[in-house]
């Protein structure tokens, strides 16, 4: 990756903001949604931006950009139409490490502004490095249509029930599947619906339920050609609840991507089509584990004495065509 994704906890932003334009009230309207931490620095401003620098009481250095004017910032906005300026103040930004982004010339920024879908308390950025603008509007345009506005109140509820849920589930791939189950399920859309009280109530009825503890499953993957956009929806679901994953040089390693991130990984020296590792495989599943078992190819599965005779869950899915 070219940038490295990263969320700044908004109560240690101190801004800076260098024009006065349009692009500069577009920038300080998205940093508002987690900040009036601001300063404006440009001679003149739009209505738009003094309009903003009013409502919301923003410090405003009414003259065009000099240096010297960064003592407890730590991000800067040069959103100027001088390519000179901007150079200037990437300059000066630089050897004091601060975040600085340059509008429409990335070679002098440290960081870019992603596209941002806002269902707070849940922020999704996506980005292009760049490199695709019209790519990245296309892409948030379909996710846009398929998230409910109201889907950040999922993580809300979620947040208010975290510890009930954990006292009363053990066991983390329990709790996946417990919240999965839940959000998913009626109680999820009573929340959507703006229903909070049927919601929390049905969710209190299902706590009082003993929930039995995670059991141990072998999932083997036959990856075929190794093209990830081969991979079906159930195998998807599948490496999201893995809690250990076993591939070797032949898998690709693209693959991996797909597997939930906190899972642990084994890669196999020895190529499956020489050995599988079924004991180390079923010493995890016997543990509770979920674990995920990627081959190369397709081709069948050696019988194993082990494997036939545990009594752990076990399957084999194939990647589509």
């Amino acid at each position: 990756m070219k940038y490295f994704p990263i969320f700044l906890d908004a109560e240690n932003i101190s801004a800076m903001v260098i024009g006065g334009g349009d692009v500069a009230a577009r920038k300080i309207e998205l940093l508002l949604k987690t900040t009036a931490n601001i300063v404006v620095m440009s001679e003149s401003v739009s209505p738009s931006v003094h309009r903003l620098i009013q409502s919301h009481n923003l410090p405003w250095l009414a003259h065009n950009y000099t240096s010297g004017h960064l003592a407890n910032i730590n991000l800067v906005i040069a959103a100027t139409d001088n390519r000179s300026v901007n150079k200037a103040v990437s300059e000066e930004t630089k050897p004091l490490n601060i975040l600085t982004n340059v509008v429409d010339q990335p070679e002098l920024c440290t960081y870019i502004t992603p596209a941002i879908i806002d269902r707070s308390p849940m922020i999704i950025a996506i980005c292009s490095s760049g490199t695709a603008p019209i790519l990245l509007r296309m892409l948030r345009e379909q996710i846009e249509k398929v998230l409910p506005n109201n889907y950040g109140k999922l993580a809300e509820f979620s947040f208010k029930f975290r510890d009930h849920v954990k006292a009363r589930v053990k066991g983390l791939r329990n709790r996946r599947t417990f919240w999965e189950n839940t959000l998913r399920g009626t109680i999820g859309e009573a929340v959507l619906d703006g229903d909070h009280f049927q919601a929390e109530q049905q969710l209190i009825t299902t706590l009082k339920n003993e929930v039995p503890p995670p059991q141990g499953e072998i999932v083997f993957v036959h990856t075929k050609t190794g093209n990830p956009d081969k991979l079906t929806l159930q195998i998807h679901r599948e490496m999201q609840f893995a809690d250990a994953v076993f591939y070797d040089e032949n898998v690709n390693s693209d693959l991996l991507e797909y597997i939930r991130r906190d899972a642990d990984k084994y890669p196999q020296s020895i190529c499956s089509t020489i050995m599988v590792n079924f004991q180390h495989a079923l010493d995890l599943s016997e543990k509770g584990q979920k674990v995920i078992y990627l081959l190369a190819g397709c081709a069948q599965l050696p019988e194993n004495s082990a494997l036939l005779l545990s009594t752990i869950r076990k399957k084999q899915l194939i990647c589509a065509d």
